[in-house]
């Protein structure tokens, strides 16, 4: 009688452990699924390479923006060690496409194209669309500081000037905490006429 008592009381303890192996499995599971889905989503910005002309209504990029658009193909190509850039946006301008073009072609990610003046509709849907993603933004002069600030990112990104191509704006939204912006530069280097 002792026995079958003994064996019962274990074969409880072994229901009891298993049971609890498996609600602490499941919520690891959970807690993963819920931290992934809430992931760092981080947005690329630049503006689109040095164009042909001022003068013209939709110019395409000079020689020295095609090399600059190269560069960026070559800086971003391996953006991510895991997956890469997962979602590419341009205005529909040929500079903006052209720059962005090479880097599309490399990593087959077609290009998403937003209105200038739509800056607002287009984060939102890149917000919801691509939470945990890295995704290419190329703007404007113009509009890349109103896109960056936006994002509730910082609100001193300092006005870029007509000549000026080489700025790469890193913004990190997380799920939890305060979005940040780094910038880096790529390419031929910015000289402002005062520094030359």
């Amino acid at each position: 009688m002792r026995k079958n008592n003994d064996q019962e009381r274990r074969r409880r303890l072994r229901r009891r452990r298993i049971q609890i192996i498996v609600i602490y499995t499941a919520i690891a599971v959970g807690l993963a699924w819920f931290f992934e889905s809430q992931a760092t989503t981080t947005i690329i910005f630049v503006r689109h390479a040095e164009q042909t002309s001022y003068e013209e209504a939709d110019p395409g990029l000079s020689d020295a923006g095609k090399q600059r658009a190269a560069e960026l193909t070559r800086q971003l190509v391996d953006a991510d060690v895991v997956a890469g850039i997962d979602a590419i946006y341009a205005t529909p301008l040929r500079r903006s496409l052209e720059t962005v073009n090479p880097l599309s072609d490399q990593l087959q990610l077609a290009v998403n194209h937003y209105a200038i003046d739509d800056t607002e509709l287009v984060l939102d849907a890149i917000l919801k669309d691509h939470k945990g993603q890295i995704v290419l933004i190329v703007g404007h002069a113009k509009t890349l500081p109103a896109l960056i600030a936006n994002l509730g990112a910082s609100k001193n990104v300092p006005p870029i000037d007509r000549d000026e191509f080489d700025n790469l704006y890193l913004v990190s939204i997380p799920w939890f905490g305060k979005t940040k912006t780094i910038r880096l530069r790529f390419g031929e280097p910015y000289r402002s006429a005062e520094a030359i």
